[in-house]
């Protein structure tokens, strides 16, 4: 493709140098995956600079490069007079734009709803996407598992746990819309609002779950944390908000001008939609529902109270979106359980393993609090610190579970660049002593399910909290492949075959 970069829309060029067209056929940032005829933008990340490896990139075969560092450009730019080289004030905002227009802007053609918040996120995206699949709109979905198109996921490699970098997002939207999809629900990060990664999208629905205190070893402090969140809904057309959340709703509030519903569980609280009188049971939720005066009663096969209102944002999606309320509610008996969050899988002897994913204090009591609700003799539960987090959360997963399971299992997701045990000690700080229930430690994810499989017995619950990113732990900068589901399948096998 020949591109005159000065006619791009919102590619904002300091100086340029070179041929005045570009030619290339690909875009990458990462310049092992440079081939030729490919742009090259140089993107600066938390531990490195694209821009030591223009030399590299041009070596593998990159015509245009795109960069920063004015100096350093038109140093390249005298020794490669046939290439093209751009500098830029920001290199992630000028990937954003070139990606959307490499791409022929197919965010145009699909219902983009983005879901933010510090709990909640992936599940409620994820309800989002089978709520618009069964009303019958295409719909595909990005986030923290995986990408996935209406009949299931995609092969695709994420190099960020959530949302991926905009040249990766534009190409996953253009692929959604050459297989026929009308919508996409994404799960939008305040990291990713932060990099830009979203930027030049207009969103037609934004979601807010929630926040709470998260992702400081990136913010440092809490108040950037909420102003990159708020980001998502100064470029969008429509929200749906929270309004029992009270660190984050009132601050949407003053900043939307756009239509806009509110949720919350409290009768008194006006807004559009409330969801009460919440219930659990072996065979899921059921609540009311109340909308623009009407009461609508709800049975889903869905599990945790605090589902009840990631699936009520979700269908404030579809309001918003023009879908009609009895419409909504004829598909929702038919919605299925997340991966990953409050997943059930039944063992034996009556047994139950529910995984989810709850790596925020916040949330694993949450979560603690609702696995009490089922049916069980005893829980033993698993809760790890995230060697790739802040450490000063670490303790606070303690603080969040002790006292809430008979056993607790405590380990290391991610451990980085940290030795496992530091990171375990970093989490036992958070307990009181003498320890309020039994402890046992593991140092790696699998030997964490295993320890807490082998200590349950007849009608036990295992919770596995916190998990793998992109099936995966990051161990050293390397992703080394995990799954809880095989571990799980792998020891009850095992079991069976051993009686």
């Amino acid at each position: 493709m020949d591109i005159q970069l000065s006619n791009i829309p919102s590619f904002p060029i300091i100086l340029q140098f070179g041929p005045e067209y570009s030619t290339f056929s690909s875009i990458e940032y990462n310049s092992t995956l440079v081939v030729q005829d490919c742009a090259f933008f140089c993107v600066t990340g938390e531990n490195t600079d694209g821009h030591l490896y223009i030399g590299e990139a041009i070596a593998n075969g990159a015509t245009t490069i795109i960069g920063s560092n004015k100096l350093l450009l038109a140093e390249f730019a005298e020794k490669h007079p046939d290439l093209s080289f751009a500098v830029v004030p920001n290199v992630r905002e000028a990937l954003a734009y070139l990606s959307d227009f490499f791409y022929s802007s197919p965010q145009k053609k699909l219902i983009k709803v983005g879901v933010t918040g510090t709990n909640g996120k992936t599940t409620t995206a994820t309800y989002v996407y089978n709520l618009f699949n069964l009303l019958g709109i295409s719909c595909g979905f990005i986030g923290t598992t995986g990408i996935l198109r209406m009949d299931g996921k995609i092969p695709f490699y994420k190099s960020t746990p959530t949302t991926p970098i905009s040249s990766d997002l534009h190409k996953i939207f253009a692929r959604f819309v050459e297989e026929g999809d009308r919508a996409v629900a994404m799960e939008v990060s305040s990291i990713a609002l932060d990099q830009m990664r979203v930027e030049g999208i207009r969103f037609d629905v934004a979601i807010h779950t929630n926040i709470s205190e998260e992702h400081l070893e990136y913010h440092k402090i809490f108040e950037h944390y909420l102003q990159s969140k708020l980001m998502l809904f100064k470029q969008s057309k429509a929200a749906v908000v929270n309004i029992d959340d009270e660190g984050m709703a009132k601050e949407i509030l003053e900043v939307i001008s756009y239509p806009h519903l509110t949720y919350s569980s409290r009768s008194e609280s006006g807004a559009d939609l409330i969801w009460t009188a919440c219930e659990s049971s072996d065979t899921g939720l059921k609540f009311d529902l109340y909308y623009q005066g009407e009461r609508w009663p709800i049975h889903v096969p869905l599990f945790g109270e605090y589902n009840a209102a990631n699936l009520t944002a979700a269908i404030g999606s579809a309001l918003l979106s023009g879908q009609d309320i009895k419409a909504i509610l004829a598909v929702l008996p038919k919605m299925s359980q997340v991966e990953g969050r409050f997943q059930v899988i039944q063992g034996p002897e009556n047994r139950k393993v529910i995984l989810d994913y709850a790596h925020t204090p916040v949330a694993l009591s949450a979560v603690l609090h609702e696995v009490k609700k089922l049916s069980h003799n005893r829980l033993i539960a698993l809760i790890a610190g995230i060697g790739i987090r802040d450490f000063s959360k670490m303790p606070k997963m303690a603080k969040a579970a002790e006292g809430k399971a008979d056993v607790l299992v405590v380990t290391v997701d991610h451990p980085g660049d940290n030795e496992p045990s530091v990171v375990i000690d970093a989490v036992l700080k958070g307990f009181t002593v003498p320890y309020k229930q039994q402890v046992i430690t593991a140092n790696s994810r699998r030997e964490a399910v295993l320890a807490a499989l082998q200590e349950s017995g007849p009608e036990d619950l295992i919770l596995l909290s916190s998990g793998s990113i992109n099936g995966a732990q990051i161990v050293k900068g390397e992703y080394i492949p995990h799954s809880d589901e095989a571990i799980i399948e792998e020891f009850f096998s095992k079991r069976g075959n051993d009686l």
